[in-house]
């Protein structure tokens, strides 16, 4: 099968896919062009992010394809529907986000406990001279050890938080619907593990007692934390959101922090990407990065193998 990844694909998919017997195409292929190119070069699997959208509309002008690999984490660029209405099989790397999103979760937590993200706006600026007064500035940081980390989602990428949060020495509480109770199973670099058991607590709790509540549900129409939900948090606690920028209100969280019920927010998703509200990016009180929670070197070489060993087993099937 004739392959063309249009946003890059990592050598260690390339290379699994061509000892397969397969070829991938490497081409950044322009929107209004994909269709020409496609039938042109007889592809017939797409590997895209999402800067490649894939409606019903160009989907239904490429009789060739066969497969779609999805490089992104979600599919709002990809009519699923209507793939799956033509029998066009569309893969998805459901594990290779895990580690980078729970390692991104766990540097907010620590950048807002320890004021790195004030220092390091102020470090530039004023750092020369008044180095002694920013010294004093942010000398009341807060240790993540003994404190308590709570989180609303317990799946793969929850655990993981969950066992990075212990190796510092937090407590864990989490809340999932599903889930009552799992095993975690922390592994070290010479292969040594230690296993915790831990029970889900009510949502009512993980928002009361926790000194940080990190959010890690799958994608939502509807606010889970708002106004409500933040009024029940500690006015010393802070809320992590690396999930889906549709779980939170974002005008509830801003008015808590600008009136001091919240001590700290940080953002990796939101509401409105590409273009968040200038009350967002300006607020003091917020840590914020640009939707990098799967943005990582390893991130790529996982979704790159997890797609192609799912796309060989899928031709084998049906060969």
């Amino acid at each position: 099968m004739k392959l063309l990844a249009t946003d890059g694909f990592s050598d260690v998919g390339i290379q699994l896919l061509k000892e397969a017997g397969h070829e991938v195409v490497i081409k950044n292929v322009a929107s209004n062009q994909l269709t020409n190119y496609i039938n042109t070069n007889h592809i017939e699997g797409l590997l895209v992010k999402g800067s490649t959208p894939l409606s019903k509309s160009i989907i239904s002008e490429m009789p060739s394809l066969k497969l779609i690999g999805n490089c992104d984490r979600n599919s709002n660029h990809i009519d699923l529907d209507f793939a799956n209405q033509n029998n066009i099989k569309v893969f998805h790397a459901e594990h290779a986000w895990t580690n980078s999103t729970a390692e991104l979760t766990i540097a907010h937590l620590l950048s807002c406990m320890r004021h790195l993200k004030d220092s390091n706006r102020e470090m530039p600026l004023e750092g020369d001279q008044n180095f002694n007064v920013l010294r004093r500035s942010f000398s009341g940081g807060i240790e993540v050890k003994n404190k308590i980390l709570g989180i609303i989602g317990f799946g793969k990428v929850g655990q993981e938080v969950a066992k990075k949060a212990i190796s510092l020495g937090m407590e864990v509480k989490f809340y999932d619907k599903n889930t009552k109770s799992t095993e975690l199973e922390i592994s070290f670099y010479d292969k040594q593990t230690l296993k915790f058991e831990v029970s889900s607590s009510s949502l009512d709790e993980i928002l009361s007692t926790s000194d940080v509540v990190s959010l890690h549900i799958p994608e939502t129409t509807d606010y889970l934390i708002g106004a409500k939900e933040l009024q029940k948090m500690k006015s010393t606690a802070g809320l992590i959101n690396t999930s889906h920028g549709k779980c939170v209100d974002e005008v509830a969280l801003v008015k808590s922090l600008d009136n001091n019920t919240l001590m700290f927010g940080a953002l990796d998703v939101f509401e409105e990407e590409p273009q968040p509200p200038v009350q967002l990016l300006m607020n003091p009180k917020l840590s914020l990065s640009p939707h990098i929670g799967g943005a990582t070197q390893e991130t790529q070489h996982r979704i790159a193998q997890e797609l192609s060993q799912q796309i060989i087993t899928f031709l084998n099937l049906i060969t």
